[in-house]
């Protein structure tokens, strides 16, 4: 009552300059600690024998390899990955089914099980001993420790990203756009492209550039599906640890700053899309008259 009589607003916690003070420098120290000295280490050691030493590194054959299969998996697991996160968001925000909240539930799942475990499971399922192993093997399909399986398990942990970012959106945006361009005569690709893709183009992209960033450093789920074959089946995460065990420390931090480098552009990605609305939960505004989403 006082503070309503006075017009001043009541005080908030961390008013005080101390608790202020305190509470941003722990902050500050803990970033420092866990964040910054990781990443400046590995810029000191990559280049700690010299550029020379640097260069060989990242021009070595398996280097290139490992750096082109990383790529690789990327290229089909990020748009695969991507239209089933826009068909997922797509079938929960927009359709009454029954097991919808169950289906949600399932597309989560990879994040609360660990990538070790997930590569496992692999193994019982395609492996020879598994489900489908003897069979493949009969028609010499290979999955495990070849290129599939690397894929398949890049896939399996970057699942819910898109679908992450989307869900919330489209559940704040509803159904009137669409349902006022389908009223209209629109078909169904033309409301998709041209009223619900352009109400989800940021938060698609935030979505497509945090999958990108995972299936490029996943280590756990590949190490168990590869085979860790050097100049065959190793990714670029792989490659550096069996740097790092063959006592080249040097190498493995030059190859390891390729996906610092990964990292950092990711970030300035990821900042440049949340300033263009990305991963905020905005209801846009209807429009006077519906039918020009759809011209």
């Amino acid at each position: 009552m006082g503070a309503a009589r006075t017009g001043r607003k009541p005080p908030r916690v961390g008013d005080q300059p101390l608790f202020r003070r305190m509470l941003i420098g722990i902050v500050l120290v803990i970033v420092a600690l866990l964040i910054v000295a990781p990443l400046v280490v590995i810029g000191v050691e990559a280049f700690s024998k010299g550029w020379a030493v640097y260069r060989d590194t990242i021009i070595h054959p398996d280097t290139l390899h490992a750096i082109g299969l990383t790529v690789f998996a990327a290229i089909v697991a990020v748009p695969v990955n991507t239209a089933f996160g826009i068909a997922a968001a797509w079938s929960i925000t927009k359709f009454d089914f029954w097991g919808r909240r169950f289906l949600l539930v399932v597309i989560e799942i990879p994040f609360s099980v660990s990538p070790i475990v997930a590569g496992v499971a692999y193994l019982f399922v395609y492996g020879l001993q598994g489900v489908f192993g003897p069979t493949l093997d009969e028609y010499g399909v290979k999955i495990l420790f070849a290129i599939p399986g690397i894929i398949l398990a890049s896939m399996f942990v970057t699942a819910p990203f898109v679908a992450r970012e989307l869900i919330p959106l489209m559940q704040a945006q509803g159904r009137d756009l669409e349902e006022a361009a389908t009223s209209l005569g629109a078909s169904g690709w033309r409301t998709f492209f041209s009223v619900t893709l352009p109400n989800i183009k940021w938060a698609l992209l935030y979505g497509v550039v945090l999958c990108n960033a995972r299936v490029m450093g996943e280590f756990g789920a590949v190490s168990v599906v590869s085979g860790n074959i050097r100049g065959q089946t190793n990714t670029l995460p792989l490659h550096i640890e069996l740097l790092y065990h063959d006592y080249q420390a040097a190498g493995a931090f030059a190859a390891a700053s390729i996906l610092a480098l990964i990292a950092v552009f990711t970030i300035i990605a990821k900042v440049a899309l949340e300033r263009q609305g990305a991963g905020r939960v905005r209801r846009p505004a209807l429009v006077a008259n519906p039918a020009e989403k759809t011209q």
